[in-house]
């Protein structure tokens, strides 16, 4: 049984992967429109910091990849795959600087203070995750043979 927590974090996940997917249309819906200034400035800022330019993406095709990892990850992590938690520790790691651009605000704007807080709720779940992770792969595995039977003596 997952902890309560798990159980809320792959409830938001799942509903919100289903809200993109239900509004994806041909051109990836109001997520893209949201995306793409997003994923504008973070590509400049990782030209800028070391260089290496971000080649061109269609934003559909970040929100499909977006919306597979979310609902493929949380159906394997809801059934304690490391796997799935794998899949959404990546999620998290890519979406998280990206979507939550504090880093581009003054530090006393309103704006800062929310994205702020989401970002460091982000790196939460991220922590959550490696810990996961990290337990399940900690755990011995239960091996499938079958204890020896005792001879029986008369």
């Amino acid at each position: 049984m997952l902890p309560c927590s798990c159980r809320s974090m792959i409830s938001h996940v799942s509903t919100s992967s289903r809200k993109w997917f239900n509004e994806f249309g041909n051109d990836g819906g109001p997520a893209a429109r949201q995306l793409r200034p997003k994923f504008n400035v973070f590509s400049k800022h990782v030209a800028t910091h070391t260089g290496f330019q971000i080649p061109h993406v269609e934003m559909k095709h970040l929100i499909l990849g977006a919306i597979i990892m979310k609902s493929l990850g949380s159906l394997l992590f809801v059934f304690s795959s490391s796997f799935g938690a794998v899949i959404l520790l990546l999620h998290q790691a890519i979406s998280t600087p990206i979507l939550y651009d504090f880093y581009n605000y003054e530090a006393d704007k309103k704006e800062f203070v929310q994205l702020f807080v989401k970002f460091t709720q982000n790196l939460a779940l991220l922590g959550a995750l490696l810990f996961f992770v990290g337990m399940t792969n900690s755990m011995p595995r239960r091996s499938s043979k079958k204890k020896a039977s005792k001879a029986k003596t008369n």
